[in-house]
Order: structure tokens, then C-alpha cells, then sequence
């Protein structure tokens, strides 16, 4: 059962993304949460320190696109 899924799709700026990225692995790497503000609210979510992580890539002729999901 899914208590909450939320989901935001934005255009940036390519360095704005990996800027994005990087403060998501900081909190990963030195705590046991993260923490992000979508639509106003703040949340901070738990994470083990075992996690599943998956990479998808698909090149097409309509555009490429990259997934990087991570589940615990």
C-alpha cells in the first residue's frame, strides 16, 4: 500500500542537476536520512545503510533518458 508518492519534473540547467545530485549524496553519505522540500513541504525521510540502487538508460531517437532509482 502506498501511503505517499509524490513526483516533480522540472527543466534546469545541467550544472543545476548535478548540484541537485550532489546534496542528495552528501546526506547519503553522511547521515541516515535526506531531506527536500517539494510543493512547500519539508520532508526527511529515514534510510538504512543497505540500499537497492538501479540505473536505467534508454537511447531512442525521440531522446535519451536516464533513471536512477534508489529502494529500501
Amino acid at each position: 500500500m502506498t501511503l505517499l508518492q509524490l513526483s516533480n519534473e522540472s527543466n534546469l540547467q545541467r550544472e543545476d542537476v548535478a548540484d541537485q545530485l550532489r546534496r542528495l549524496a552528501d546526506q547519503l553519505e553522511r547521515h541516515n536520512d535526506v531531506e527536500f522540500t517539494l510543493e512547500g513541504v519539508r520532508y526527511s525521510i529515514d534510510v538504512p545503510s543497505e540500499v537497492a540502487f538501479e540505473v536505467e538508460l534508454e537511447l531512442g531517437d525521440d531522446g535519451n533518458e536516464l533513471e536512477l532509482e534508489i529502494k529500501w
